[in-house]
């Protein structure tokens, strides 16, 4: 088959509101963005690949893109290779069918790789600087590369074998992702995935190829355990304490450091009296042993999250039997791509045209991300605020209530469990797996009494039913309001970040920086999950730029150390609140992981994606308590 041959079978069955921005960046024809081609608008996260129009404007921009690009492969140079801001939302808009707002121009030059969010010039050190990064998950790994880009002295200490984080601990079955993984990838890395939504395996396969595509893991100390880190005043350095594989000690320094330890861990456990004494196989989720077999057992699970919804259909078919005990029902959205591999030609298309691969990407960042941040508010006007926020709100409501009559279908008995009466994305907005499906399998029992205590073999719900079983799963996550919690860092005055945050009040200026921690940087840090859903990697990229750029003013300002203001830190935390009083997170019906034992929301973002990335596009020393290299005292 030819290259042609190839190229044509793909854009047969390409997304038409993709192929529509390649014909414009290749044709510089702005009819593509007009009626009668431009697409309606989606419902729900699906990829639309029709664009919602007829089957002859479907054929005419079909044999257009398949001529556009063929011209391209030829030799013909982009009409409209670097669209400006203006045109770039104007575009976005037009492939999302709906209006984008201007501010979204930068970011969406970003995001296509028009400018570059890996760092792209070298940073001149002095001798003897050097960064250290703890971990090498997906933060930790984007740290590294954009050191090793900027020719930084950096050494990566992660306390498993190898990269990847959760993904090397995650192995339970139907581990994966709930963000298509075209965009669950560093932008500077794309990938030729298998499936739209991968599992575990081939996620963990992408980031070890990341680790050798850019070259990091020489730089990476394995089976390396931080057990504290210091910082010294005199020295305006950081002092680790690690424990290596041979269970030794070790003592190392460095004028940055970087925290990519993440929150998921540790694995959380219930608070249930017995739970320690099950008479019986008990699994975490997050530790689920190395050829663990459900088959033929009578397998009893704590928790319906994300985890959860995941296992459950995975397993419904090898136990002997499946009880589900629910705390509090979840909204889920459809998952139509759910397992459904990328097909041959479309894969040659993402590697041969980069710019429908980065169109793609885009048009998933925008469905995923900022799309329904409007309708997490408040709206004081409305009249249902006992079931929903606002109108648009209210929609999503129907919509995801409908769904999930059609799968229940006739287990209307059901319904009641399932529903939730707090509003939609309340709670972490879960990818339906066949979750409600599952629920019509007879193996299958949903429990929402509330669980007393566990005796012998068994469960005991307040209801006085007991629950006996061969299997414990629990599938409760982690202690994800512990930001920090695997070692100790100790600040300039002497105490510990712990004592400062306590068990569940982490707060940080940009979720990145703390007063009292000079030259520190957490990636994964406090408010920074994006609550309305989408990929946390471009978080993490957008908070390793904002620490190189600090990186690179040190070095040209001559400064020894950086130290967030405390003014600033409580200013930023106070408009965080403030925007969390009006959100969904903090609605009188919605309890969640997001929220501390007062209320507070610790875990999530007040913040579109396109706010944060003007945050921390540019570094503001007046945000910080400086001091000249070698000179502390002249703070």
């Amino acid at each position: 088959m030819t290259d042609r041959d190839r190229i044509a079978q793909a854009v047969a069955i390409a997304n038409i509101p993709t192929l529509l921005m390649v014909l414009v960046q290749m044709t510089g024809d702005r009819k593509w963005l007009q009626d009668p081609y431009r697409p309606r608008r989606a419902r729900g996260v699906d990829d639309n690949d029709t664009g919602g129009l007829g089957e002859d404007v479907q054929q005419e921009i079909r044999a257009a893109a398949l001529e556009a690009i063929l011209a391209w492969q030829a030799g013909r140079p982009l009409a409209l290779p670097e669209p400006g801001e203006a045109e770039l939302v104007e575009m976005l808009s037009a492939a999302m069918g709906e209006r984008v707002p201007p501010e979204y121009g930068e970011f969406t030059a970003c995001q296509l790789g028009q400018k570059a969010m890996l760092w792209d010039r070298k940073i001149p050190v002095p001798e003897g600087f050097k960064v250290a990064v703890i971990g090498a998950g997906a933060s930790g790994l984007c740290a590294a590369v954009n050191l090793k880009a900027a020719g930084v002295p950096f050494e990566v200490f992660e306390r498993r074998e190898t990269v990847g984080g959760v993904w090397q601990d995650n192995r339970y079955p139907g581990a994966g992702v709930d963000t298509p993984n075209h965009l669950y990838s560093f932008s500077f890395a794309p990938y030729d995935w298998s499936q739209y939504f991968v599992l575990r395996d081939e996620l963990h396969d992408y980031f070890e190829e990341v680790a050798d595509r850019f070259d990091v893991r020489s730089h990476i100390r394995f089976n390396t355990d931080v057990i504290s880190a210091t910082y010294d005043s005199a020295g305006q350095c950081w002092r680790l304490r690690v424990r290596t594989a041979d269970g030794g000690e070790e003592t190392h320094s460095a004028n940055v450091l970087i925290s990519a330890a993440g929150i998921f861990n540790p694995p959380a456990f219930p608070d249930i009296p017995g739970l320690r004494d099950f008479r019986g196989e008990m699994w975490h989720s997050a530790e689920w042993p190395q050829g663990g077999s459900v088959a033929g057992k009578r397998v009893l699970m704590i928790g319906n999250g994300a985890t959860a919804m995941q296992i459950g259909p995975e397993i419904q078919h090898q136990v002997e039997s499946l009880t589900i005990f629910q705390r509090s029902p979840h909204w889920a959205s459809p998952f139509e791509q759910f397992r459904k591999p990328v097909p041959e030609p479309l894969r040659y298309l993402f590697n041969e045209v980069p710019l429908y691969r980065n169109w793609y990407r885009m048009r998933l960042g925008w469905t995923y991300n900022d799309r329904v941040y409007d309708a997490l508010h408040k709206d004081p006007e409305w009249q249902h605020p006992e079931r929903s926020l606002n109108a648009a709100n209210d929609g999503h409501r129907a919509y995801f209530t409908d769904y999930i009559k059609r799968e229940l279908g006739d287990r209307t008995d059901l319904l009641d469990k399932v529903l939730p009466t707090y509003p939609p994305f309340g709670k972490r907005l879960l990818m339906d797996n066949g979750w409600y499906r599952m629920l019509r399998n007879p193996k299958v029992s949903l429990v929402d009494s509330p669980i007393e205590r566990i005796e012998g073999n068994a469960v005991i719900t307040r209801d006085g039913q007991r629950h006996a079983g061969d299997l414990l799963l629990i599938a409760t996550g982690f202690n994800v309001l512990q930001f920090l919690s695997t070692y100790d860092l100790v600040g300039r005055s002497g105490r510990n970040l712990r004592d400062i945050w306590g068990d569940e009040d982490a707060s940080a200026y940009l979720g990145t920086v703390v007063p009292d921690f000079p030259n520190f940087f957490t990636l994964y840090g406090p408010n920074l999950q994006p609550g309305h859903g989408g990929s946390f990697i471009f978080v993490a990229e957008m908070q390793v730029r904002y620490a190189m750029q600090m990186i690179d003013v040190m070095v040209r300002e001559g400064l020894g150390a950086v130290e967030c203001r405390r003014e600033v830190h409580d200013r930023y935390i106070a408009q965080v609140d403030a925007i969390h009083e009006n959100m969904v997170w903090t609605h009188p019906g919605t309890s969640s992981y997001y929220r501390n034992s007062k209320g507070r929301v610790v875990v999530n973002s007040p913040y579109r994606n396109v706010d944060f990335f003007e945050m921390t596009k540019a570094v503001d020393l007046g945000d910080y308590l400086v001091e000249p290299r070698g000179r502390p005292e002249a703070a």
